[in-house]
């Protein structure tokens, strides 16, 4: 079995192998620079496993990011009936592509 890792990051978890592109919420980091992120939930090294109560203490995923992309546009429409009353609002969340290199 391979080794892989669960990361929790933007209010999601996330399961991870060495090599996967993974898109997660935007963070603060430039393209092309590694950023190692700390709030592993659980880490399997192929044979054992460690789950963190809430986190694994001393476990890091390291990602490399390639870039930034948008997501798809969620459209949030709100009336009242009979008042005239409609409003409509869209977002559009930012993520960040990076490719885990490392699992400790």
């Amino acid at each position: 079995m391979e080794a892989y890792a669960v990361l929790a990051t933007g209010g999601k978890q996330v399961l991870v192998k060495v090599g996967d592109t993974v898109e997660i919420e935007k963070i603060e980091a430039e393209e092309g620079k590694e950023v190692a992120l700390d709030t592993v939930c659980a880490v399997s090294d192929g044979t054992t496993l460690k789950i963190g109560t809430p986190y694994v203490e001393g476990a890091k995923v390291t990602l490399t990011v390639v870039g930034v992309k948008r997501g798809v546009k969620t459209i949030n429409f709100k009336a009242k009936r009979r008042k005239g009353y409609r409003r409509t609002v869209g977002h559009r969340q930012q993520y960040t592509v990076a490719t885990v290199t490392a699992i400790a």
